[in-house]
């Protein structure tokens, strides 16, 4: 695939609004607005504007957070989904054990998304690539690294929206940030668990980090 090539790229990887099934809250739907102000407080402290590229999935929570927040100051989005995305919305969109009146208020953020003409999506072949056969969320996120590598902006930069915690579930956050430390990136650290706390407001908006060792 061939890149066009920017003055930098963002890769953003977060937590999903929880099931309603969820025994541990980690991003209950209440807490959306302070996300949405954590995510744009470190664009800004970022300095990210319209002549950066930021590449995500699309998911219900973080990822369509940040995609939004991209769209308002202009820059474009790639959305790498990791399969259709008829599939893709059950599963990661508007999924059926989220909150009754959430799915379908998050499917229709997706589809305006996908209809803004600075997002491209890719809906990725789960048949082709070097990493062909892998399960579909890691695959997911080793191609969202590569597509930040091959766009050659620079030093390999992620925006995390996560919690901290390492996660037995393959292709989530926790896998994303040990990826991108692996290949010597960048790390912005937005930590959801104060957002968890009654008292409300915004946190600081996050811990900017280079990851040390390999």
């Amino acid at each position: 695939m061939t890149h066009e090539c920017h003055n930098r790229t963002i890769v953003f990887s977060g937590h999903m609004i929880d099931a309603v099934d969820r025994s541990r809250p980690r991003f209950p739907p209440e807490i959306e607005p302070g996300a949405a102000l954590a995510i744009d407080a470190m664009l800004n402290r970022l300095g990210i504007g319209a002549e950066t590229l930021g590449i995500t999935e699309g998911a219900c929570g973080g990822d369509l957070l940040f995609t939004e927040s991209m769209l308002a100051r202009g820059a474009p989005v790639e959305l790498y989904l990791p399969f259709g995305r008829q599939r893709f919305l059950r599963t990661s969109v508007g999924y059926p054990k989220i909150p009754s009146a959430v799915p379908d208020r998050w499917s229709q953020r997706f589809f305006r998304v996908l209809a803004h003409p600075s997002v491209r999506c890719v809906e990725m072949d789960a048949a082709s690539g070097p990493d062909a056969g892998a399960e579909p969320y890691v695959r997911c996120n080793l191609r969202m690294i590569e597509a930040a590598i091959g766009h050659g902006s620079g030093a390999l930069e992620l925006i995390c929206l996560w919690d901290g915690i390492d996660s037995d579930m393959a292709g989530g956050t926790a896998h994303m940030v040990e990826a991108v430390r692996r290949r010597g990136g960048r790390i912005h650290w937005i930590d959801i668990r104060p957002l968890l706390d009654a008292t409300g407001g915004a946190p600081d908006p996050a811990h900017s980090t280079t990851p040390t060792g390999g």
